[in-house]
């Protein structure tokens, strides 16, 4: 048998698989080459931005200024951007100056990891803050969404007189596209508030989903937040595999996120004829991959063209487990079951935090059989997780299109989430 091989995105280093080359289709975002002068074609978008003035005209020498960031668990190069965009406001007194770190629900960053996030010169001259859903009393109640969600939002952050917001956009799992008006909520609100907008009749709703924002019921309650907030300038990115930037879009919130979803839509978002038997996916290496929690996502991207009854081989390194931080783990083992926890988060009475993540995963397992390679974590681990343990990638594909016969079919998602493909 002739074999292809394929490298798979996994930590830091990467993972060679040698998968069979006639029952094997890799499926891969179209490739785009870095831009070739990054700090210019930033500058470019800050001066002559999208629907609004240039970032420098927006900004009053005595303004105090907020500026949001992605966390760790996004590869956003916040540490390139931020330079560029400082400079732009170097008429602005840096004590004035907050960079807001939007964790969302995750942990906070620890100071090596904002050092390596931000550049060390940027996190040890201004002030940071790692954003805390979890302390009700820093958030400031703004009403409500239509759907009746209570908006509570980072009160440190709504203090302040200019708000900028950067990000990077890719697919989304349940929220459609990431950057933009996420950076606001989920990435700085309140726990009460994101367990509305991730609340399980939220995540089962038909159009929360890959690449769908309008008429997803997250995306748009999502942007309603950040109507009410009124940030002040976007700048988001795009990435390629290598983390070079390919686009850049900023000014005024909604119009420069508009655009870079559509152009990361052309891009990530991959056609198929039919599903396949087989699935094998990652979670986009490091750092998206350092928690099962995120590795999610991934397994998702292989759900939407898994058949029913098929199987995924989910590759996700986990340096970090489960993790700790957060309810994830715990939910998990309130059920003996996908289907048991289905049940259990869709009482209306269950609210937990971290439930939208198993309610995903739970809901592909009902489709397709998940097996984890994940060298974080052990075989009775990946088994608490309803999971099925897969040491090496090669061997279990092979044994899977064993079983499921000669005309199983195999397809790979080399960079996971980056890639979105769907059954056209």
């Amino acid at each position: 048998m002739t074999t292809t091989r394929v490298k798979l995105a996994y930590g830091r280093s990467g993972l060679d698989v040698e998968l069979p080359e006639n029952r094997s289709t890799v499926i891969e975002p179209r490739f785009l080459e870095g831009l070739p002068d990054e700090a210019a074609a930033l500058r470019r978008a800050l001066r002559d931005p999208i629907e609004s003035a240039p970032l420098r005209e927006r900004v009053s020498a005595g303004a105090s200024v907020a500026i949001v960031v992605c966390d760790i668990t996004r590869p956003m190069p916040s540490a390139r951007v931020l330079p560029v965009l400082l400079a732009e406001l170097d008429h602005v007194d840096p004590t004035r100056v907050t960079i807001f770190i939007a964790t969302g629900t995750h942990r906070a960053n620890s100071p090596e990891e904002l050092d390596r996030m931000l550049g060390r010169e940027v996190a040890r001259s201004y002030r940071i803050v790692n954003h805390d859903a979890f302390d009700l009393a820093t958030h400031k109640h703004l009403g409500q969404t239509s759907s009746g969600g209570p908006i509570w939002i980072d009160r440190d952050f709504l203090e302040h007189d200019v708000k900028i917001l950067t990000g990077f956009i890719e697919p989304h799992f349940f929220a459609g596209f990431s950057g933009g008006p996420k950076m606001v909520a989920p990435g700085l609100a309140a726990l009460e508030t994101v367990l509305h907008l991730h609340g399980a009749p939220m995540i089962a709703h038909p159009d929360a989903r890959w690449g769908v924002t309008v008429g997803n019921p997250i995306h748009d309650d999502v942007r309603e937040i950040s109507r009410i907030v009124q940030p002040d300038f976007t700048l988001d990115v795009t990435i390629n595999k290598d983390h070079q930037i390919t686009g850049v879009f900023a000014g005024e919130l909604f119009a420069a996120h508009r655009q870079g979803c559509e152009f990361v839509r052309q891009t990530a978002m991959q056609p198929v004829a039919t599903p396949f038997e087989v699935v094998v996916t990652t979670n986009s290496g490091y750092p998206l991959d350092l928690n099962l929690y995120q590795a999610v996502k991934g397994m998702s991207a292989a759900a939407q063209i898994v058949r029913q009854g098929g199987a995924i081989i989910a590759a996700a390194e986990c340096s970090e487990g489960l993790p700790d931080f957060g309810n994830y783990k715990d939910i998990l083992r309130m059920g003996d079951s996908p289907d048991d926890l289905l049940e259990l988060i869709n009482r209306p009475t269950f609210r937990m935090h971290d439930q939208w993540e198993v309610q995903v995963q739970a809901q592909i397992q009902r489709k397709a059989r998940v097996h984890l390679k994940a060298d974080g974590l052990s075989d009775e681990q990946i088994r608490g997780a309803h999971l099925d343990p897969c040491r090496d990638v090669a061997e279990t594909a092979a044994r899977l299109l064993a079983d499921y016969g000669p005309d199983a079919r195999l397809a790979v998602l080399p960079q996971g989430p980056q890639t979105i493909p769907y059954v056209a």
